[in-house]
């Protein structure tokens, strides 16, 4: 099966669109029950393998449209009720929280979906449904830094870690996310003052990805980072001699295993509203979440399944087990736009 890629412009906004199965010009405006439009903000080739997968189950295809989540947002919102768009999928629970408010999603009624993902990790209303998990942790240099030394993201804030502190900009929905988390448990006050002392604990000012902040931590810029847990497993599993020497330097260490747990993300989905076709988008969802596409996901991705009995990657087993956060991105996706303003007081730019 072969897959091309084209670039056009919507809305001012450079997208790229992807056929998978068979190649078309634009995702069509009118839906056929054979043909299932997916507007995507997961930028990964490995996804290919669930279009595939499901085509070939189903025998319908998709057509893919790939940008950024706010992007794709707009111009469902600007399409309105000639929307192609019959899935919406993208990572991090703030943006299927913002996804859900804007109204673009409608809520889906499958035994399959809730029976498979626990409600932890999908919308109370069925606007939107968790498909993979992300864990946020702590990455530490293994030279330099004794993992019984670490505990919870709130110790970050202890004087011992002064200039050793690494992290992406709070402009990042996956720290907003979790500063949104850290409102939920403590409250605006306090979880301010723990920005605060964050980033009196900065090694640097924040710049990079995720990629960046584990680099820097095996390089001495900083002594630990917080990242997402399958940006390591991509250095361990790279082909590149230097990403893995880096990956060997550095250690991950889960946070808040004897309270709450350790913050996890989601990437997932939900049925545009004004889909043409609400069956063939709710067969790819309940699809997405069936144990084939969940090893998909865990293999492909570095990802954590939603559901029980998929093994994971042997790279991301390699960091352990460990106790999540069961608080619902429903949750800490509301509590994003607080969670900004409030690293913004924090000078956590």
């Amino acid at each position: 099966m072969s897959i091309s890629r084209r670039i056009f412009l919507a809305s001012g906004t450079a997208m790229a669109v992807v056929a998978v199965g068979e190649l078309s010009k634009k995702a069509p405006v009118a839906a056929q029950t054979g043909t299932l439009n997916l507007y995507s903000a997961r930028h990964y080739d490995t996804d290919n393998q669930l279009y595939q997968s499901f085509t070939k189950k189903t025998g319908i295809k998709v057509n893919l449209v790939e940008a950024d989540a706010d992007q794709l947002i707009e111009r469902i919102k600007s399409e309105g009720a000639n929307s192609p768009a019959d899935v919406f999928i993208t990572v991090d629970g703030g943006r299927l929280w913002r996804a859900k408010q804007a109204g673009i999603l409608q809520p889906v009624s499958s035994t399959v979906l809730t029976s498979a993902i626990p409600a932890s990790l999908r919308d109370p209303q069925g606007f939107w449904f968790g498909l993979s998990r992300r864990a946020r942790v702590i990455v530490y240099n293994k030279s330099k830094v004794n993992p019984a030394q670490l505990s919870t993201y709130e110790a970050l804030t202890e004087p011992r870690w002064k200039g050793k502190v690494l992290v992406r900009s709070s402009t990042n929905i996956y720290n907003q996310s979790l500063v949104g988390a850290m409102l939920a448990v403590h409250g605006a006050q306090k979880t301010e003052a723990w920005a605060r002392g964050l980033v009196a604990n900065f090694a640097r000012p924040p710049e990079g990805n995720d990629t960046a902040q584990i680099k820097a931590v095996a390089d001495g810029v900083g002594d630990i980072a917080i990242v997402n847990t399958y940006y390591v497993a991509r250095l361990m599993k790279s082909k590149d001699p230097a990403e893995q020497a880096i990956a060997a330097k550095v250690g991950v260490f889960f946070p808040n295993q004897r309270d709450r747990g350790t913050h996890v993300n989601i990437s997932g989905g939900g049925v545009v509203k004004t889909s043409r076709n609400k069956a063939g988008a709710t067969k790819f969802l309940e699809h997405l979440a069936s144990a084939e596409a969940q090893q998909i996901f865990a293999r492909s991705n570095n990802e954590y399944p939603v559901i029980s009995g998929v093994a994971i990657d042997p790279a991301v087993a390699s960091f352990g087990t460990f106790k999540s956060d069961p608080l619902n991105p429903d949750v800490f996706g509301k509590n994003n736009a607080d969670a900004l303003k409030i690293a913004d007081r924090a000078g956590w730019k």
